[in-house]
């Protein structure tokens, strides 16, 4: 019987704790992006992965072939790996990384299935990423038979994680799995110990092209006992119900630790509405990279606003804005694009 992460004394870590590198995918011509919208995609996610890549190394994953399309976007030098993709979501394809606390890194490979095997969804090749990532990386690698993604998961590195019952339970992703089963996968895999649920996402991550309610545009830690939590300040969005909600349940939760959580009220952007829907903009979808918080922008009056208390949650770091209203009009954030790889 193969051994588990955690029996091998391995669990995930904390975001802010120093990466060897980011590891992103690049976008090519699929259901998501279009031929006229692929250009404006590419230079979303290049200023991204230029940005991060002021402060570590970057390995961008791209299509058979279009490795050469990346200098267009990008001015700084990357580690380019060519493996077929069908996607550009590295948090949710892409493996997360483990560490043991004594110099080991592994890394946890969950069933990638297009989101719940949705209707406009590939994965043929996309389920195979997390694994050549691992290779790539040089990393043991822990496969799991529960449907996850990154973006559904979020943890403080002491042993809690946050995630929401309309992805975890999905019957699209796992039918028939209780949550029972779900915390017991998620504690042998990422060595937590306190599972907290949400019972939803934001209302725009329903609609096509949603995760069905992704933990890393709702909640996050910004260190162990502090979470932060996407409010909707405006009665009129649908979100400022479902942001109270969550405030609320995590107010009355406590972590890994028995600590009640200290809880943060991240308020959206003034906007609302875009291409005819709810927006779900969200700063909550931030990546922290070494020396750096990559914050989503909204060219928004919220975004010096919060890019001032991320300054102050996260003291030392260059808080760097960067506009993400082309990556969410793909149905994402910085966070859904990025994945960390741990230094050991």
């Amino acid at each position: 019987m193969t051994n588990t992460p955690v029996a091998d004394g391995f669990s995930m870590p904390a975001e802010w704790v120093p990466h060897e590198r980011t590891w992103m995918a690049w976008p090519s011509r699929n259901e998501t992006f279009a031929e006229e919208d692929l250009h404006t995609a590419r230079a979303a996610w290049g200023r991204v992965a230029g940005t991060i890549a002021r402060y570590e190394p970057v390995t961008l994953v791209t299509d058979l072939g279009e490795s050469d399309t990346v200098a267009r976007y990008v001015d700084r030098p990357l580690t380019v790996l060519e493996k077929p993709l069908d996607d550009a979501w590295m948090r949710d394809i892409g493996p997360t990384f483990l560490t043991d606390g004594r110099g080991g890194i592994a890394a946890a490979d969950w069933v990638f299935n297009g989101w719940g095997a949705q209707e406009w969804a590939s994965w043929e090749h996309d389920r195979h990423i997390a694994e050549h990532v691992i290779e790539a990386a040089g990393v043991r690698r822990y496969v799991s038979r529960m449907v996850n993604e990154g973006g559904g998961i979020h943890v403080d590195g002491e042993g809690t994680v946050l995630i929401t019952e309309t992805v975890q339970l999905d019957e699209g992703r796992n039918p028939g799995w209780t949550k029972e089963r779900v915390e017991a996968e998620l504690k042998a895999f990422l060595g937590v110990r306190k599972v907290i649920w949400l019972p939803r996402g934001l209302t725009r991550d329903y609609g096509l092209y949603g995760t069905r309610g992704h933990i890393d545009i709702v909640a996050s830690f910004a260190r162990p006992g502090l979470v932060l939590v996407h409010v909707q300040p405006d009665p009129a969005h649908p979100d400022h119900e479902v942001g109270k909600e969550n405030a609320a349940l995590l107010r009355a939760a406590t972590d890994a630790e028995g600590r009640s959580l200290e809880v943060v009220e991240i308020p959206a952007p003034t906007v609302l509405e875009a291409h005819d829907d709810w927006v779900d903009f969200s700063y909550i979808n931030h990546y922290v990279a070494n020396g750096a918080v990559i914050l989503c922008a909204f060219d928004d009056p919220r975004d010096e606003e919060n890019a001032a208390t991320f300054g102050k949650l996260f003291p030392g770091r260059a808080i760097e804005l960067v506009d993400a209203r082309d990556i969410f009009a793909n149905g994402g954030g910085i966070h859904c694009i990025t994945q960390q790889q741990p230094r050991v």
